[in-house]
């Protein structure tokens, strides 16, 4: 069976009409409606989290989430496990906006959080769009598997703390000061941008189902995606327009942190970027046609313009 690659046009209907399915299931988990457990939700910040989490992006880690997972027969929904990835990803863009980080006013066309409210407000909003992702992620409704749950909950912890995108970001300040060379730039991206990447896969797979082997080609698939989609975002910082991108840009050059588009230039950063979509496709032959969506999100990834 030959491996097939998804329209272009076709597979960019696939990926809005997900993020619309990812938006409605985020804005039921953002209501104002008080959950058992909970005592009250306030809803200035609610207001705040929800500024972050809805009216935007593409959904691209509960995309993969979704798509990796449907590789597998499963009669479970992954959109509630999706959107936990998504809001632990919202997170991280509320507090690596603060002043104490990126400083930056801007995110996907509108102002950051600290901006529209305060920064305190974007603390909290980031602290509890954190917590409630693994609230979600542990419910008997995401998944009816106590122990794919668990492993799911475990996974997510990693990729995003101290050993993922977490101790990224940490990488990322000290390259303020601290001038990188190319394994510790590939380092900091793998944590800071690759590990929810990776996870998006390797978590998808684990709620589908997979055998070891099949979790780690998808695994292997989402760690050279996250680089491609790092690298990729350098290429763009680099030259895109802030309007189109919806944020600011040049600022890694400003703050003068080592990319690998710095340090390699552009034209072999482009062939490297090409290099790592080869890779990842290559991760996705055990699944032949069954994964035509997967390896069409490679190519977009590496070709996007914002």
């Amino acid at each position: 069976m030959s491996d097939l690659i998804l329209d272009e046009a076709r597979f960019l209907e696939v990926l809005s009409e997900s993020a619309q399915q990812f938006e409605a299931v985020l804005e039921d988990g953002l209501s104002n409606s008080v959950q058992p457990g909970e005592i009250a939700r306030p809803g200035r910040l609610m207001d705040a989290m929800r500024h972050s989490a809805l009216g935007g992006g593409k959904r691209l880690r509960p995309f993969l989430f979704a798509q990796s997972a449907a590789l597998f027969s499963t009669d479970a929904d992954p959109a509630a496990a999706a959107c936990a990835l998504e809001l632990i990803h919202c997170y991280s863009l509320v507090h690596d906006d603060l002043p104490a980080m990126d400083d930056d006013k801007m995110r996907r066309g509108k102002p950051t959080v600290h901006i529209a409210y305060d920064e305190a407000t974007a603390i909290l909003a980031g602290d509890s769009l954190l917590t409630l992702a693994f609230d979600l992620m542990a419910r008997e409704t995401t998944h009816p598997d106590a122990a794919i749950r668990i492993e799911l909950v475990r996974l997510l912890a990693a990729a995003s703390g101290v050993g993922g995108m977490a101790g990224g970001q940490m990488f990322d300040l000290m390259a303020e000061t601290q001038t990188p060379d190319q394994a510790q730039v590939q380092r900091l991206q793998a944590m800071k941008t690759g590990a929810l990447l990776r996870f998006a896969c390797e978590g998808g797979a684990v709620f589908g189902g997979a055998n070891p082997s099949q979790t780690l080609a998808l695994k292997r698939y989402g760690e050279a995606l996250g680089a491609a989609f790092q690298l990729a975002d350098d290429l763009l910082d680099l030259t895109a327009d802030e309007a189109v991108m919806g944020k600011a840009t040049g600022k890694d050059a400003e703050a003068g942190k080592g990319t690998l588009v710095n340090l390699m230039g552009e034209k072999a950063a482009r062939e490297e970027l090409d290099r790592l979509v080869g890779e990842a496709m290559a991760c996705l032959a055990p699944f032949a046609d069954k994964a035509a969506v997967l390896r069409r999100t490679a190519l977009f990834v590496a070709s996007r313009d914002h």
